[in-house]
């Protein structure tokens, strides 16, 4: 498939997506704050290694690109360096865009003082790039730049410190754009700021140059590509054609400042002209004042002269904001009774962005945020303050952050009337694995406590326009949002972790309204399952069921039985409050727990007993699924070890991630506690390796791999790999990895979920891999948001709005931690057994805190 521009879209239709220690089954080790602090602290000792959530220099500061922009409005990064790159906001991902756009500071007199406001290149970026042999045309990386630059990150501010003997500043810059939980609003827009902020450290007075400068990035054929004039600044702008309305693109540069002077032209000429030219300004420490022309412009400049004296400090705050209002982007497949209806209607037939349902052009968009700057940093910082005042493990804190830029990326989307919708993550040069993937999605725990309203955005879409009236879902939604085609299976995990999932929107939201409403659809998608799963009652899902992992399970598995149980006792719970009879399913939960805790468990783990005789699905050759071949190679292999693709006897990451699923949305443990942490310990010991050098992986080997530690998706202890297990059996996700994580941390189990999260985070520590981008099936993959969940893991802080009521049951005695509700944020502070509630923004109204099950009052 390719987008509106004629690229590459990198979708499927249907799919997705050394050993530590253990104590003595059952046993629990206290967590030790201070012993978790030092064997962190000697770790990155040791090993040369930056401690967590701490700054990023020398070989770290490599392949840091920070996303800055707004909720489904497209995002450019700030490197380490800082760099503009990865420039997507075009409604589609472009993850290799490095448009020549730079910030430069001149001073006038001083030899060697005309720099980019960059460090140096990374020698990555110098070959082994696409076309890197023709030496990089057009890009800046030959400008002088800065000796040093160090990174800091506090989300959703970065800052980058510039250093060079020649240059007699000591320069900042800080990047961000509006982040501010239960504001989808504001948390929405196309913008990003940059501040620069420099001071005399010389003892005289200094006369400087500061310049941004920017190609016409946004270039497209057969149309006019100007440069329009915009108070302090200039705007990058492309027209659309009646063809083409895609090709409309606007991108404003500007400053507060009154003394920006404004070069709207570049020389204009062949090969290398222009930015020549440009560069000879800013040797010279000259400004150029140069209006609009009415052709084709190749690139603008904006000029803030400005004099210190020793001492003296100045910030010019450079704001960018854009406007691409079109797309010729339609995913899936609209029901034949709607099509009519959506080719009449181009909110229907393809996407626009929401923010072109507030703002008419890019004039409105900039002075907005010209406006409400000021207003908008203030409020995005108690986010930040907030945030960071976690005592929570540094390690923890900063994966938590680091993926909530997934928001920030061009993963999520929302379209003209506000919804989200989603891809899993980013392809290149376009989205990877379409529409708001269920059975990925389930592991994304921050969009629910943050921006609750988003979140049930998503609900509403899985039980209305994806779900028909026999209750089946498709897990994949199009865009724009319509009534689906119901051509394939329903996802078991996905269309049963949405059932859970609607008993934590209904507890964020304190929405009853809106459970009375939806209840009757999500009884109908129970049925559906039941009927489509478990069709002779027994409480287990047992007919082959379609999951995350792309293939179809044959027989009862725990991963299954445990979403199942957890959507079954989500209906209950949901069920009763509203008055409705739920018998039928507290007779099927008590069936498939015994039938799980006892049948589908070992004495230390879940397994899956394969099945594929006597059930109503036909022979598994003539089931539909994706990419399950049955070649006469692997038609002998059915006959003599049963279905392709299962894990049988072995131990699964996400064995009991139904588990884990129910207790994120406020239910309990569906399971026998103890048996559940078992398989947590089991996970713990034998798929978590601390060196994967000797580790085979046929699959999608870079995710983890040689000498990295991680957390495989499955291993075979006690034997019985099938010749080809499901098909990521050997991989390492993130998702999966905060998953059980969380998971340990909530059953007791700190250190060992430590041991994971530190793992992960080691490999995404900015050397190889970006730290803000974890990536899976794409760039800024969905699943890694299940990080979110471990600051319930470590602290049992939960609020529910339906009773007013908030919930601590620490792992880790005395503690500060973030809390998001759909009416404020804050923190909870939990001390010698004292709650408090700090309230930073909005109101988070409480009548009872229960504390470790005892109730307390607030201090």
């Amino acid at each position: 498939m390719k987008d509106q521009s004629g690229r590459r879209v990198f979708l499927r239709n249907i799919g997705v997506g050394g050993v530590a220690a253990l104590l003595p089954v059952g046993s629990v080790k206290a967590f030790d704050k201070k012993e978790a602090e030092t064997e962190t602290d000697i770790k990155a000792t040791d090993a040369g290694k930056r401690k967590y959530n701490a700054p990023y220099t020398g070989k770290n500061n490599n392949r840091i690109a920070f996303p800055i922009g707004g909720i489904g409005a497209g995002m450019f990064c700030l490197e380490g360096t800082g760099a503009i790159s990865h420039m997507s906001v075009r409604n589609y991902p472009e993850m290799f865009h490095e448009p020549a756009v730079f910030a430069a500071i001149s001073i006038k007199g001083a030899k060697n003082a005309a720099k980019v406001l960059e460090g140096k290149v990374p020698a990555w970026k110098k070959f082994g790039q696409h076309e890197s042999a023709l030496g990089g045309p057009g890009a800046t990386w030959g400008l002088p730049r800065f000796e040093t630059a160090e990174f800091t990150a506090r989300f959703p501010f970065a800052d980058i410190t510039l250093k060079d003997k020649d240059v007699p500043l000591a320069i900042q810059i800080k990047g961000w754009s509006p982040f501010i939980p239960t504001d989808e609003y504001n948390s929405s827009l196309p913008v990003g700021g940059l501040e620069y902020h420099f001071k005399n450290t010389s003892t005289k007075t200094e006369e400087c140059v500061f310049s941004y400068n920017s190609r016409h990035f946004l270039n497209q054929l057969a149309t006019k590509n100007t440069v329009k004039a915009i108070k302090n600044g200039f705007v990058i702008a492309v027209d659309g054609t009646e063809a083409d309305p895609q090709k409309q693109a606007d991108f404003a540069i500007y400053t507060d400042d009154a003394a920006t002077v404004v070069d709207h032209c570049w020389f204009r000429g062949g090969w290398f002209d222009g930015l020549t030219m440009a560069w000879k300004t800013i040797q010279n420490a000259e400004v150029k004042d140069n209006p609009p022309v009415t052709g084709d412009a190749q690139g603008a400049s904006l000029f803030v002269p400005f004099t210190l004296k020793p001492g003296q400090e100045k910030t010019i705050r450079l704001m960018m904001a854009w406007y691409v209002p079109n797309t010729k982007m339609h995913l899936g497949e609209v029901d034949p009774a709607d099509r009519e209806t959506v080719n009449k209607d181009p909110l229907l037939k393809y996407h626009k962005p929401w923010y072109s349902s507030k703002f008419k052009n890019i004039a409105e968009v900039a002075a907005y945020w010209d406006t409400n700057y000021t207003d908008l940093r203030k409020k995005t910082k108690l986010f930040t303050d907030s945030f960071c005042k976690s005592t929570l493990p540094a390690e923890v804190v900063e994966a938590v952050a680091a993926n909530l830029t997934i928001l920030k990326s061009p993963t999520v989307l929302r379209q003209y009337d506000g919804r989200l919708w989603c891809w899993e993550g980013c392809g290149d040069n376009g989205g990877s694995c379409h529409g708001s993937c269920t059975h990925v999605w389930n592991y994304a725990q921050a969009v629910s406590h943050l921006f609750p309203s988003l979140e049930r955005s998503l609900r509403n879409t899985e039980f209305n326009e994806s779900q028909n009236t026999d209750g089946h879902q498709m897990f994949r939604s199009n865009l724009p949002i319509t009534r689906v085609v119901h051509n394939f299976h329903a996802a078991s995990d996905g269309q049963l972790g949405g059932i859970i999932k609607v008993h934590r929107e209904w507890r964020i939201s304190g929405d009853n309204e809106w459970l009375k409403s939806i209840y009757p659809k999500v009884q109908t998608s129970l049925d559906y399952c039941i009927k489509t799963w478990d069709p002779k009652g027994t409480g287990v899902i047992q007919e082959p069921h379609h999951n995350t992992y792309d293939i179809e399970f044959w027989g009862p598995t725990g991963f299954a039985t445990s979403f199942y149980l957890g959507a079954l006792n989500s209906l209950i719970t949901m069920g009763k409050f509203l008055g409705k009879d739920v018998q039928k399913y507290e007779t099927l939960y008590s069936k498939g727990r015994a039938y799980m805790e006892s049948n589908l468990y070992n004495g230390q783990y879940f397994f899956q007993e394969i099945k594929w005789k006597g059930l109503q699905a036909p022979d598994p050759t003539k089931v539909q699924s994706f990419q399950t071949q049955y070649t006469p190679e692997a038609s002998a292999l059915l006959k003599k070890e049963g279905p392709k693709y299962q894990y049988g006897t072995g131990v699964l990451s996400d064995g009991v991630m139904g588990a884990w699923l129910s207790r994120m949305c406020g239910l309990p443990d569906p399971l026998d506690a103890a048996k559940t942490r078992n398989h947590l310990q089991a996970v713990h010991q034998h798929n978590f390796k601390t060196n994967l050098h000797e580790h085979a992986n046929p699959q999608r080997p870079t995710y983890a791999i040689d000498n990295e530690a991680g957390l495989l998706l499955c291993s075979w202890p006690k034997g019985g790999m099938l010749s080809l297990p499901f098909v990521y059996s050997n991989e390492v996700w993130t998702g999966i990895e905060y998953q059980v994580a969380s998971h340990l941390m909530l059953m007791g189990e700190v250190q060992k979920g430590l041991d994971i999260v530190r793992a992960c985070r080691d490999r995404y520590d900015g050397e190889i891999r970006n730290p803000f981008n974890e990536y899976e099936c794409g760039h800024w993959y969905a699943r890694a948001m299940a990080s979110y969940g471990m600051l319930e893991g470590l602290t049992g802080m939960r609020y529910d709005a339906v009773t007013k009521e908030l919930h601590i049951d620490s792992k880790v005695g005395d503690f500060t931690s973030f809390l998001s509700t759909a009416s404020g944020f804050g923190t909870v502070t939990l001390k010698a057994g004292v709650p408090s509630l700090n309230i930073a923004y909005g109101i988070i109204p409480v009548n009872k805190v229960v504390v470790s099950g005892t109730i307390k009052k607030l201090g």
